[in-house]
């Protein structure tokens, strides 16, 4: 920024004697504000100032109020909504900003302002002020956390690519991918990768990812720039995309020295888009030597196992006696065990004969039969057994019981 020289040629001049005293003009608070105002526009025009930010807010409008202050004075400045809205940083009490604008007078309040169209902060340029302003909020919100970072698959089946169709990102990657895996399967996502309204493209491409099946893992990328070519991979609505993307992110953004907040965010960094490309992938013919080398390798292990076993067999075997060896020594016991089985149902057989046998004996003591035998005899009439005369009648049929046989009769 040069040093501009101010033009302050158009000075108000003091009245001559002879016109002070005639009758004095008298202004009117408009025409001295509107004349002053009229001056500061017509010589404080296409200004550089330089001061600290102080008394920063931002009415509900969208337009921004601050004052710029030094040692010695305060300027109050406007920032409206349409240049405000191009800035890439945020303003912030304390931060010393290079302002470009007209001075002005704001007729109603008679407030001497700076009307801003542009400024950047001192000492540093402001996308690198937005880009670290930007980076400590997300990385307080937590976004670049590891803990919430993705494990890449180790072979994915496809790959969504998100970047610019005819740039050489994609070449360089589908290049990669087809000397590593050619069978892999590639769904592009075109989009502008620089530019207004290339961040909210691509963060339309990451989520529209999102809605496919089917997708292992996404890069978003695109080749090397400076760092307004880079910028779109800086916006706050691309960081948020990926790091609410369900699928496994990589971002491949510009050269290995290149850094942007999709980087911070994604799930892996890569530092080109070719090694992005590899990063995503192996070698088809590194895993199927892999696969061979297993397979001999197990095959070595199951063949040593199986000698192992084999000799701790035979080593076995050699310590037993053949089953027969034993059948002498069994049969003697089962003999044994069968004559004792014996002899104890032979004593069982006897104790419980003689116990049925003197049971038996108690009896017969007991049974009606024992004393028929003594020469009595039992009557019966019909299925009763008559124990009184009285009860009978002449005439009357009976039954006479004795110890030996049956015999019928009448009574008479």
């Amino acid at each position: 920024m040069e040093q501009q020289t101010l033009n302050f040629d158009a000075v108000i001049k003091p009245a001559s004697k002879a016109e002070t005293e005639k009758t004095p003009r008298i202004f009117t608070v408009g025409e001295i504000i509107g004349a002053v105002r009229g001056l500061l526009e017509g010589n404080f025009a296409n200004l550089w100032v330089v001061g600290e930010v102080s008394n920063l807010r931002t009415s509900p409008s969208g337009h921004t109020y601050f004052s710029l202050k030094d040692s010695k004075a305060l300027l109050k400045s406007a920032l409206f909504k349409g240049f405000a809205s191009k800035l890439k940083f945020q303003i912030k009490d304390g931060m010393e900003l290079v302002c470009h604008g007209n001075l002005s007078l704001y007729e109603k309040g008679g407030d001497f302002n700076l009307i801003v169209d542009h400024c950047e902060p001192k000492g540093v340029g402001a996308l690198q002020l937005a880009f670290e302003q930007l980076k400590d909020k997300l990385a307080k919100e937590g976004l670049f956390a590891a803990e919430r970072k993705k494990p890449l698959p180790f072979l994915p089946r496809k790959i969504g690519i998100v970047t610019s169709p005819t740039g050489a990102a994609i070449r360089d990657i589908l290049n990669i991918l087809g000397r590593r895996f050619p069978d892999i399967d590639v769904l592009l996502y075109p989009v502008r990768v620089q530019g207004d309204g290339a961040a909210a493209e691509i963060a339309q491409a990451i989520n529209w990812m999102n809605a496919q099946t089917g997708i292992d893992v996404m890069i978003v990328g695109r080749g090397g720039g400076s760092l307004e070519d880079l910028w779109a991979f800086n916006e706050e609505i691309v960081a948020r995309a990926i790091f609410a993307s369900k699928i496994p992110v990589i971002s491949a953004v510009g050269h290995e020295i290149d850094f942007t907040i999709s980087d911070f965010v994604a799930d892996k960094r890569a530092p080109t888009p070719s090694a992005a490309a590899e990063i995503a992938v192996p070698k088809k013919e590194d895993l199927k030597k892999l696969t061979a080398d297993r397979f001999q390798r197990l095959m070595r292990g199951v063949l040593v196992c199986l000698e192992m076993k084999l000799k701790t067999f035979s080593q076995t075997k050699s310590h037993l006696k053949p089953p027969t060896a034993r059948f002498p020594d069994l049969t003697m016991q089962i003999d044994g065990l069968r004559t004792r089985l014996q002899n104890g149902l032979k004593n069982l057989v006897d104790r419980s004969d003689s116990k049925l046998r003197r049971l038996a004996a108690e009896l017969s003591h007991l049974s009606p039969l024992a004393v028929l035998a003594k020469g009595y005899s039992v009557v019966y009439k019909g299925d009763k057994v008559v124990n009184s005369s009285k009860s009978l009648n002449k005439n009357d049929e009976i039954k006479i019981r004795m110890s030996e046989g049956k015999i019928a009769a009448k009574v008479i």
